[in-house]
């Protein structure tokens, strides 16, 4: 461990050792002798002598599982560096094995010619490229990853086909959203002066409406001081207009009676006198005729 070798342990001046209650303060003394060991393990690794520090249950914890898990990471590294060493093995075994068929075939390295060499070195960089590790793949296997791959591509495409499809009704909506926004900007003058006289006219039906509601209450008044009151409507009132007509109609031949008596003196004497002198002026005007009409037949004949 290159964290506690380091120093990032600082040892106190004494040494605790755990007491025979060890049980009862919560020490567990194989805990205690499997973090020993691993500590020395450690420190012997790097040639250091372990440090002196004060076992008490919170360092005994931690360490045990710095410990637990230090060694399931060896282990594991163990596993994959044995796995390792076998795969280059047998690597090494089947190159041996190639090399030694390429020299009996007349085909080692040294006598071929650059291009050829070349062309090799870009057939094993292809292979790299498309994670071909076994030369053993056969055709049918190269056929299906070149499926995959030619599926993966029209996925591809159809996903840049949709995207390049909502690009352009982006743009589309984007440049409709452009055209409205001027058309918005250049009504905006136009609205605002509308606006304008909106309010001016408005300002002027309030004040004619506090006018007239100021009139309303002032000839509400005025009816309630002359006793109007709600029966009285315009349809009653043209009845008793139509009805006063007709008594008028009525009455009129009994007015003009009653004016031809005001001429009469008051006395009945006088006015016996009266009525004398009238039916005399009725004779003479008879008298008066009957003589214009004699005269006028005497004067036919």
């Amino acid at each position: 461990m290159s964290d506690i070798s380091g120093g990032s342990i600082h040892p106190p001046s004494t040494t605790f050792e755990p007491s025979k209650n060890s049980g009862s303060s919560g020490f567990d003394a194989g805990r205690i002798a499997e973090v020993k060991a691993w500590l020395v393990s450690q420190f012997d690794a790097v040639g250091k002598d372990v440090p002196d520090f004060e076992y008490t249950p919170r360092s005994i914890a931690h360490l045990h599982n710095i410990a637990t898990l230090s060694q399931a990471k060896t282990q594991s590294a163990t596993i994959v560096a044995n796995d390792f060493r076998q795969k280059a093995s047998e690597y090494r075994s089947q190159a041996a094995r190639i090399r030694e068929i390429l020299e009996h075939v007349g085909l080692v390295q040294e006598s071929l010619p650059s291009n050829v060499v070349s062309s090799s070195q870009v057939l094993a960089n292809v292979a790299n490229l498309l994670n071909i590790r076994d030369t053993e793949l056969t055709m049918a296997d190269l056929s299906l990853r070149k499926t995959a791959v030619e599926e993966k591509r029209a996925k591809v495409q159809q996903e840049s086909k949709e995207l390049l499809d909502y690009t352009r009704k982006a743009i589309a909506r984007l440049t409709y959203l452009k055209r409205t926004l001027g058309q918005l900007e250049d009504d905006i003058a136009p609205c605002e002066a509308q606006m304008e006289h909106w309010n001016t006219n408005l300002a002027i039906m309030d004040s004619k409406e506090r006018q007239y509601l100021q009139q309303y209450s002032n000839y509400k008044a005025l009816l309630n001081r002359v006793g109007y009151s709600p029966e009285i409507s315009h349809g009653v009132l043209v009845e008793m207009a139509e009805h006063r007509k007709e008594l008028e109609k009525k009455t009129k031949p009994i007015l003009d009676t009653l004016r031809s008596y005001q001429d009469l003196p008051p006395d009945k004497a006088l006015a016996a006198l009266a009525i004398e002198d009238k039916k005399l002026q009725y004779a003479a005007a008879e008298k008066h005729l009957e003589d214009v009409l004699q005269s006028a037949f005497a004067s036919s004949e």
